[in-house]
């Protein structure tokens, strides 16, 4: 780290306590977990996992993963016994079928963080809200991402009372 660079981390962290105390109390949030976690999300995030679609491809996933599985069997049983030839095309149908997995696994992913996303926005409004309010009525001075945070004590996380807020809201079909 920079001189200047470390000069202006140390100036940070001594006036940091100082601020917050003039100002209020600090605090750090995860709001994608916060929306993640509460009963709607979970709820339509396990919607999602059963409907017909990602249930056929999540299938077709685990086929390719016991044939994979079979093929290596196989390959490492009858190794011995096989030309030079054999193996060549055993271990060429092996990385296919490695490979069929991968997309497959690839597209579950994305779907799965696509719905999560959808779900996210859904509910990020009412999280805003819900945030402005934990934060007046807490007093919060300083309000930080987690995820950019080196180190804080849970006893600052502000996560759960968010979630919990979240999930007292009346739901709006």
């Amino acid at each position: 780290m920079k001189p200047f660079n470390k000069f202006l981390v140390s100036a940070a962290l001594l006036v940091l306590p100082t601020l917050a105390m003039a100002q209020g109390k600090i605090a750090v949030v995860n709001l994608e977990e916060a929306i993640l976690q509460t009963d709607l999300a979970q709820q339509r995030l396990a919607e999602f996992e059963n409907n017909e679609g990602f249930t056929g491809d999540k299938n077709e996933f685990e086929s390719l993963r016991e044939e994979l599985d079979k093929l290596v069997q196989e390959f490492q049983r009858d190794q011995a016994a096989m030309s030079e030839d054999q193996m060549v095309a055993a271990r060429q149908k092996i990385s296919s079928k490695n490979s069929d997995l991968e997309y497959v696994a690839k597209k579950l992913q994305t779907l799965q963080q696509q719905n999560a996303q959808r779900v996210f926005q859904e509910l990020a409004p009412k999280a805003r809200e819900v945030l402005r309010d934990i934060i007046t009525t807490e007093q919060i001075g300083l309000l930080l991402q987690q995820q950019t945070v080196i180190h804080a004590d849970l006893g600052y996380s502000i996560t759960a009372k968010v979630t919990d807020k979240l999930n007292q809201l009346p739901a709006e079909e």
